[in-house]
């Protein structure tokens, strides 16, 4: 990729980061999403190439970290599940800007305690196969418990949550658990050693199957979570199948005009080694700096719901950035005999 596209994307990366800062401002965002933001400003801060986008990013994430720990000075008692695991994701953020909390930290850990690891995850990974009866919120706005069909509230059917979800939700929360040093009742080591059991990715390249969506969010938040989020690359030789389900699928994201998916192909893609010089991420690029708001923004900024309105362009965001790797590796390196051991099995049956 010529220097001038890459000025290009590094420009259009900045006007998305400065777009979210602002978003992030707005304190109705910021009280329903700024575990989010604090960790994104803490991503860009400590994994761009570019050492001013790293130091603008980090001066962003400082003032917003101190906002959250004004906001949350201590953990409520009676905070349920959801919300503490956010506590969790905010509070490690803010630790990795510098803002630590040790006593917050210590009432969060005897918190996690008064609920099962099912209240957390939607099931028990130690012990069993991520579920398909796990019910999604009501429109009541209640969550209901595992395998019930009907509201015990308003009485509505329940959509079931797709397993994929119930997965990759599992492995994002047991992951920010785990580098925070707390502990939801089941590590990630138990939620990943389900990847076996849920391939082969059937919904490749077929945007018109059910479980396409999910499929395309597990996938990604594997690499996520195993790349310690872009901090690392990983061995194509270590996942296969979600290596090649990433490289296969890209196009089909473009040709379906989402910007989301798109950014989060893009920059899994560059975790696995693939160069700017590579068609499909020249494709994926291409379509992201074409699809950009006037406002440094991706996709619809003006919905009902504030999480669908920046979190396309958090991902676009991550897709266009060039990455200081810190070589190859997993976020948890004990766990590279395992991913060796599912490929030649898979490779035997």
């Amino acid at each position: 990729m010529s220097k001038t596209n890459n000025d290009r994307r590094a420009r259009s990366a900045r006007r998305g980061l400065d777009f979210l800062y602002r978003f992030a401002c707005d304190p109705a965002h910021f009280a329903e999403c700024g575990s989010d933001f604090v960790n994104f400003f803490h991503f860009v801060a400590t994994r761009a190439a570019d050492a001013e986008m790293r130091r603008v990013a980090r001066r962003m994430g400082r003032e917003r970290a101190r906002r959250w720990r004004l906001d949350n000075p201590s953990v409520p008692a009676a905070a349920d599940a959801d919300d503490l695991f956010y506590f969790v994701f905010g509070a490690d953020s803010a630790d990795r800007l510098g803002l630590r909390d040790a006593a917050f930290k210590n009432q969060l850990r005897r918190a996690l305690r008064r609920f099962h690891v099912g209240r957390y995850l939607g099931f028990d990974p130690v012990s069993e196969p991520p579920p398909e009866n796990v019910p999604d919120r009501c429109r009541c706005d209640l969550w209901n418990t595992r395998g019930r069909k009907k509201c015990r509230g308003c009485g509505r059917r329940l959509r079931m949550i797709n397993r994929y979800q119930v997965w990759y939700v599992a492995l994002i929360r047991t992951y920010i658990a785990a580098c925070y040093g707390l502990s939801l009742g089941a590590h990630y080591r138990h939620v990943l050693k389900w990847l076996p059991h849920m391939r082969p990715y059937g919904a490749s390249l077929d945007p018109e199957h059910a479980d396409f969506y999910d499929t395309v969010f597990a996938v990604t938040h594997v690499v996520y979570t195993l790349s310690d989020y872009d901090a690392r690359r990983l061995s194509p030789a270590w996942l296969p199948d979600e290596y090649e389900f990433i490289r296969e699928n890209l196009r089909v994201v473009v040709d379906l005009d989402d910007a989301e998916m798109a950014g989060e192909f893009l920059d899994t893609l560059r975790s696995f080694g693939v160069g700017d010089a590579h068609p499909v991420i020249r494709a994926g690029t291409r379509y992201l700096l074409a699809r950009q708001n006037p406002d440094g923004s991706w996709g619809d900024t003006d919905t009902d719901n504030i999480y669908f309105n920046y979190h396309t362009t958090l991902c676009a965001v991550g897709g266009l950035l060039d990455y200081r790797w810190r070589g190859e590796g997993l976020s948890f390196p004990w766990l590279r005999p395992s991913l060796e051991k599912w490929v030649r099995a898979a490779r035997a049956s």
